[in-house]
């Protein structure tokens, strides 16, 4: 029924839809891992969504604002705190749903060599029609205090060329693969086991 964990890309998900999914599956008992938190979206223009956090950043307790609210700043906790609002984490049930949860900006190892899946029903290219706006999680986190989308870019750009000559090498040792699997040799060694019952 449930798979050790999921990780999730988070690359053109719909903040709200992604959050909603993965906190049902938290509350089942599925661990979810969310990577690319920074390339995840919101619908709306960016003026409108940034209006909004810049009214949430005057949220505050005005005696002692050390008291809160704490206004998190990284796009992977933003996402968290997203989850956070759509379970009962003040209980015990609650609690450790959050803690079956991970979020990162980039994909860090080991996830970079894990199978990474999509939710299409939180897709944006399924979800909000071809002519509406949309912001990128990223670049409102920048714009707010978060300090590191430069390292995380250089970061993603090695990534990418890692992956890309690893995909490069597993097609050619697939094509090896077939081309053994026609020859005659390994034929001829197939029907031999096959009377054993291999």
């Amino acid at each position: 029924m449930f798979e050790r964990v999921v990780v999730v890309d988070g690359r053109g998900h719909l903040l709200g839809r992604l959050a909603s999914v993965v906190a049902k599956q938290l509350l089942s008992g599925q661990k979810v891992v969310i990577v690319r938190c920074e390339e995840v979206n919101i619908s709306g223009p960016f003026i409108r969504n940034k209006a909004k956090y810049m009214a949430f950043l005057r949220k505050r307790v005005v005696t002692n604002p050390r008291r809160g609210a704490y206004h998190l700043r990284s796009p992977a906790r933003m996402v968290w705190r997203t989850i956070r609002g759509m379970l009962p984490h003040r209980t015990i049930r609650g609690f450790a749903a959050m803690d079956r949860l991970k979020t990162f900006e980039g994909v860090p190892p080991p996830y970079d060599k894990m199978k990474r899946q999509v939710v299409p029903s939180a897709l944006r290219a399924l979800r909000l029609r071809p002519n509406r706006k949309f912001t990128v999680l990223g670049r409102l986190a920048d714009e707010v205090g978060w300090q590191h989308k430069d390292v995380v870019e250089r970061l993603e750009e090695k990534r990418k060329i890692k992956s890309q000559v690893f995909y490069q090498k597993k097609k050619e040792l697939a094509k090896l693969r077939t081309q053994a699997a026609a020859s005659k040799e390994v034929a001829a060694v197939g029907s031999e086991l096959a009377k054993y019952g291999f």
